[in-house]
């Protein structure tokens, strides 16, 4: 059974708030997040399949991957690694090219918990409370909750 990912957004704000657990440690939840190849296999939903065109991952660095729906659309993504802190946090820039100029930050907290689990902590601001309803309204927890599925098991495989 998969863990429940909770995400909140709270009316008339810009930011969406996301917890989720996992039956691994930080470390192994951490490299999925770092490693371009294991990435690939576990963001969004499952119909999609992933290609990083660029992965810099650092503080400073830059990344860029897109995803290939089954009827051939292409959705491009792209940000930046503000900070990188390992088995700690990431702090980025997450942008749709489907829809230029609406950037959010984001920042992804990784917590030990007893028995070698792992408790992800997020935040994403968007620029305008508009702008936040949009994301979610696009399906974004629909993807948010497949990719999850899809990283317990890719953590169940190490």
């Amino acid at each position: 059974m998969s863990n429940p990912v909770t995400i909140e957004a709270v009316e008339g704000t810009s930011y969406a708030d996301l917890t989720r657990e996992f039956e691994a440690p930080v470390d192994a939840v951490f490299r999925a997040y770092g490693d371009p190849e294991l990435f690939a296999q576990w963001i969004g939903p499952r119909r999609l399949r992933n290609v990083i065109t660029e992965w810099d991952f650092r503080s400073g660095g830059t990344w860029a991957y897109e995803s290939h729906d089954t009827d051939g659309t292409v959705y491009a993504f792209r940000g930046t690694f503000h900070t990188v802190e390992e088995n700690e946090q990431i702090i980025q820039t997450f942008e749709w090219l489907g829809a230029p100029g609406e950037v959010s930050l984001d920042r992804m907290r990784f917590e030990t918990l007893p028995g070698g689990r792992t408790r992800l902590s997020g935040r994403s601001v968007m620029t305008s409370r508009e702008a936040l309803e949009q994301m979610i309204e696009s399906g974004m927890e629909y993807g948010v909750r497949e990719g999850f599925e899809k990283l317990d098991e890719l953590l169940a495989g190490e």
